[in-house]
């Protein structure tokens, strides 16, 4: 699958329907992890501790791919930004950030697929959304300083994860938040074993506290479930490791 996966039309449909999708769309069934919907807002919500934002924070999404969790992070800050590889994801959150919609549709079985419309909830303020397509590990210069960095679902699928954090000291303010999601899923067709942060010596959070200090103290920890639909029928349901970090 590989990086590859990032630019299909296959997708792009799920992820518009991970971070957008209406619960009955995603889960049409009476039963099942009701509890996992709704990830990316859910990252934000549950683990940035919006009271300690000022009224001009910025925020910075990398990885956002459709950039769900970058609209979120606009309620509590005067400017995010979202950066992701994909030209695809890219390219579509762009356009939910111009027009506030974007038709798409998801699969419920072999070729049949269903009609929707991915919709930034409407008392969101895109005015302060931005969005770019960029590497994670290599980030261009001028970004500035920001008041939180969110990295969900991000470091296992860099070819470098630990050049990615190198990165992070100097992009967040002193008392900043840093909030890294991970299910720890690594695979060699994105991260060399040689690269691994996690799943040989040790395990992935043991890794980011010896990378992460002493610029940053581990501040919160929580176990965040997420869905994504394939189709009707098939899921790949997963429990993100979530943690939140404060600047030195």
């Amino acid at each position: 699958m590989a990086e590859g996966f990032y630019e299909t039309s296959k997708a792009l449909s799920e992820y518009l329907l991970f971070h957008y999708g209406k619960p009955d769309e995603v889960l049409p069934w009476d039963f099942g992890p009701s509890d996992a919907l709704d990830y990316p807002a859910r990252c934000v919500g549950e683990c940035v501790a919006v009271e300690r934002l000022a009224a001009n924070a910025r925020a910075l999404d990398l990885g956002c791919a459709v950039g769900r969790s970058t609209f979120e992070l606009a309620r509590h800050c005067a400017e995010a930004i979202g950066i992701d590889l994909s030209e695809n994801f890219s390219a579509a959150a762009g356009q939910l950030q111009r027009a506030g919609q974007l038709d798409y549709s998801f699969a419920v079985e072999g070729d049949l697929g269903q009609a929707a419309v991915a919709e930034v909830p409407s008392d969101i303020d895109r005015s302060r959304v931005s969005f770019e397509q960029g590497d994670a590990t290599f980030l261009r210069d001028g970004l500035g300083q920001f008041d939180v960095v969110l990295m969900a679902n991000l470091i296992d699928r860099l070819p470098c994860p630990a050049k990615c954090l190198e990165q992070l000291p100097g992009l967040v303010a002193a008392g900043g938040q840093l909030i890294i999601a991970s299910p720890c899923t690594w695979l060699e067709e994105y991260t060399p074993k040689a690269e691994w942060l996690g799943g040989q010596a040790q395990q992935t959070l043991d890794t980011l506290r010896d990378l992460l200090s002493p610029a940053f103290s581990l501040d919160g920890e929580w176990n965040l479930p997420f869905l994504i639909r394939e189709h009707a029928r098939k899921y790949q349901w997963s429990i993100a490791q979530a943690t939140r970090w404060l600047r030195q």
